[in-house]
């Protein structure tokens, strides 16, 4: 991407925008997307283990887009004018087209998500995932496969995109921790492209 600085050595391309929305529009999604967005606390199977999720989800996006990941089949709720800006902007910048949202509401610092990498079969070979938070700044985590000495955060903040594109989701876990000292609430809104 031009002018901005590929965060990992290796293996993949992760951009950061740390503003890409105005303070103002971000307060102004942040409040929308907390009462307009249809939240839930879903169940997940981890190691034959039926635990709720440390965070409400929801998954928006085309019509006919259904996405599963840990036992979850989401089936998609019509994009909201809202949501349809931030894509819009997002795809000027990544050169891409999103079919879908998955959104994730921390609610605070104790609410997190594990180490994963977004490599489900309908995302595709190489998918692109672009994620814009909103909210309390929270630490992403980035960690290699295999060359266990790789590793780096990047502090996602309010307003911000980052992108992940190329072979990262073949060699690249993400997850972000808890931060019991955050005490205010973040969203995060990974778009991607289901086939």
């Amino acid at each position: 991407m031009e002018g901005v600085t590929n965060l990992i050595p290796v293996d993949g391309a992760v951009y950061f925008y740390p503003a890409l929305f105005s303070p103002e529009e971000s307060d102004q999604l942040f409040s929308a997307l907390i009462n307009n967005i249809q939240w839930k606390q879903e169940p997940v199977f981890i190691m034959g283990k039926e635990i709720m999720q440390p965070r409400l989800t929801a998954w928006y996006g085309d019509a006919d887009k259904a996405y599963s990941y840990t036992g979850i089949t989401m089936t998609p709720h019509a994009w909201t004018p809202e949501l349809l800006m931030i894509k819009t902007r997002i795809e000027q910048i990544a050169q891409h087209t999103f079919t879908s949202v998955l959104l994730n509401y921390y609610r605070d610092g104790k609410d997190s998500m594990g180490w994963h990498r977004d490599n489900e079969k309908e995302l595709g070979n190489n998918p692109v995932i672009g994620s814009v938070s909103f909210g309390a700044s929270r630490y992403f985590h980035l960690k290699h496969r295999v060359d266990k000495t790789l590793r780096t955060k990047i502090r996602l903040t309010h307003g911000s995109f980052l992108l992940m594109k190329g072979t990262t989701q073949h060699h690249w876990y993400h997850s972000i921790p808890k931060e019991l000292k955050v005490t205010g609430g973040r969203i995060n809104l990974t778009f991607r492209t289901i086939i």
